[in-house]
């Protein structure tokens, strides 16, 4: 996850664009940089690693000028070199991203048949470059960003600054958060309140598709048609906690609707979209040698971990044995001999599944980790360390770090089916295209978030909720029902949409709503199959599946929720969504605490 911040300033912008990449710094280090508008120039500075170094170049280089950009990064696209540094700029435009763009590879393409020359490996240049075009063509900033928000798919936050126009910058948002701040004849642009604390409280959050052009006079702000809107001014507070929770209601929630952008950039982190290809870390054993892989987690973890096992025995045909952490240990698991233990958690330190790790390690076994820690003792112990980037997780429910560890084990187990053979260049190829879809797809799920809220109070009353699905739904099903029961206190329990009949249905009653995760595809049918003798027995149905879906099998459901059209590989992250959203406002409905429920804590370092 990068930071961003602008500042058009009445004084020098340089020292308080490092201050406000300082607060940001938690969201990425790999390299930072300024840029200024100064005497009719772009005026650069970049530095590959932490910001200190960024600090060190600004002493013996500065960049004056009182209207500048910034930038700190976790590297995506192109590795955390110097020249892949934002800001990236042409002659003419200079600008700072957060998110990425989903069919850069084309634009790419196009403007170098145009005759354009990148000195980057990121998608960000890209945007610089289509830009520059309009603006070298006669056109204003705001015609030339105006043309160009539209050609872009995925997720970004913008701050673009332009060589020729000393006086304003232009944000734009669609996925990434974006906030404007209002100060005494100066106005920031910022990734959230928390980098622009020390240098205002009035603060504005773009919504969705919004773009700004930014004056030392305030913002003018235009809706995703170029309509002028107004958006609420609101004093951010002094307290950094609430501050980061920014314009939602809870962390939760926040979290939920972060999960485009930081999907995508942990995405980013494991897939070569130029070349369509898996890349993982470096390690120094050979994954081809893997016989057999061993999953340990506990909760959330672990159900991405049931995900991950049927994508490495159906890809790479890979055996693999999946374990709750507390109990691994204790049944006396057998190890082979050049096994893969996998550890998934997202705090790194859980007391169980670290136990675990270090028996497996006792018993000769190679150690992979995907956690949203890279610094945590787990990762410190792993044989191969696969971080995932879904920043700070405040809410005790977990909900971006698990579709962001979803991300890492698509990549994982697409890569092991590679070296292992079972999967040739072109099949690669098209699970890498379908994987850079998958932000995209998480953005159209959000957009169902009002239909969601309308139903919950359906599901509000329950005393216990049965959830159903097929295949990787299966485990969706079980993480459903353990957010339902996390935030709600509703007795929840997922299944195996086939097992109903051998002994849940007798459950069944219009007092107990069935949750069906059923995206069309093979299994689709068996799947209403069995609604099917739920709605027979007078259950209560909400089926959450996709327009085809739907049509085929709403009818006589409580409730239906659509979700888009999406290929098998990335169906889990999607209708993680929906789940997710059900259970905060099932949650919200009843008045329950929903980013500290009772009884639980973020992370379990206790045995």
């Amino acid at each position: 996850m990068c930071g961003i911040i602008g500042i058009v300033g009445k004084s020098a912008v340089s020292d308080r664009l490092v201050d406000g990449l300082k607060r940001m710094e938690y969201r990425g280090y790999d390299s930072a940089g300024v840029c200024t508008v100064h005497d009719g120039q772009l005026v650069r500075r970049r530095a590959e690693g932490k910001l200190a170094n960024l600090v060190h170049v600004l002493k013996t280089d500065d960049a004056a000028g009182n209207i500048g950009i910034a930038h700190t990064r976790w590297a995506t696209h192109g590795a955390p070199t110097t020249s892949n540094a934002h800001p990236h700029a042409t002659g003419e435009v200079a600008l700072v991203h957060n998110g990425i763009i989903e069919n850069f590879k084309q634009l790419r393409d196009e403007l170098i048949a145009r005759g354009r020359t990148f000195e980057s490996e990121t998608d960000t240049e890209v945007v610089a470059h289509l830009v520059s075009e309009q603006v070298e063509a006669g056109h204003a900033p705001a015609e030339a960003v105006k043309a160009v928000l539209p050609r872009l798919r995925g997720a970004f936050a913008l701050a673009i600054a332009f060589r020729a126009f000393p006086d304003f910058l232009i944000g734009a948002r669609l996925g990434s958060p974006l906030v404007v701040g209002y100060g005494d004849g100066e106005t920031y642009l910022g990734s959230d309140a928390l980098a622009l604390a020390p240098l205002t409280q009035k603060i504005a959050y773009l919504e969705e598709g919004d773009w700004v052009v930014v004056t030392r006079d305030g913002a003018q702000i235009f809706d995703k048609d170029n309509n002028p809107v107004v958006r609420e001014v609101t004093t951010s507070g002094v307290s950094a906690a609430q501050i980061e929770k920014g314009n939602y209601r809870h962390y939760m929630q926040k979290e939920i609707f972060e999960q485009p952008t930081v999907v995508a950039q942990t995405l980013s982190s494991y897939i070569r979209p130029v070349e369509q290809t898996v890349a993982l870390p470096q390690m120094d054993f050979d994954l081809a040698g893997v016989k057999r892989i061993t999953i340990v987690a506990c909760g959330t973890s672990f159900y991405a971990g049931m995900v991950a096992k049927y994508w490495f025995e159906t890809f790479a045909r890979v055996p693999v044995d999946i374990d709750v952490a507390s109990e691994f240990r204790y049944r006396d698991p057998v190890l082979e001999e050049g096994g893969l233990a996998l550890f998934i958690s997202q705090s790194g330190e859980t007391a169980d599944t670290l136990a675990a790790l270090r028996h497996c390690k006792e018993n000769g076994q190679t150690i992979a980790v995907v956690v949203n820690v890279p610094t945590s003792s787990m990762a410190r112990e792993a044989d191969l360390l696969l971080p995932t980037h879904a920043g700070p997780e405040i809410g005790v429910a977990s909900t971006k770090a698990f579709t962001c560890q979803l991300a890492v084990l698509a990549a994982l187990a697409a890569h092991l089916a590679l070296v292992k053979g079972k999967l040739t260049a072109e099949e690669e190829s098209e699970i890498v295209r379908h994987l850079i879809e998958a932000p995209a797809a998480l953005n159209a799920a959000l957009a169902h978030d009002e239909d969601i809220a309308a139903m919950a109070h359906l599901i509000a009353p329950a005393r216990d909720v049965l959830y159903l699905g097929r295949g990787p739904d299966y485990p969706l099903a079980m993480e459903g029902a353990l957010k339902l029961k996390e935030i709600s206190y509703i007795h929840a329990e997922g299944y195996a949409s086939g097992e109903m009949k051998h002994g849940p249905i007798a459950l069944i009653d219009e007092a107990v709503p069935v949750i069906v995760l059923a995206p069309s595809g093979p299994l689709f049918e068996k799947t209403v199959s069995n609604m099917q003798e739920v709605l027979a027995r007078g259950g209560k149905v909400v089926l959450i599946s996709d327009a085809e879906g739907i049509a085929e099998a709403g009818e006589g459901c409580l409730a239906t929720i659509e979700m888009p059209i999406v290929h098998p590989l990335i169906a889990p992250l999607v209708y993680a969504v929906p789940v997710q959203l059900l259970a905060y406002h099932v949650a919200c409905a009843k008045g329950t605490d929903v980013d500290q429920p009772r009884n639980l804590a973020k992370s379990v370092t206790v045995e």
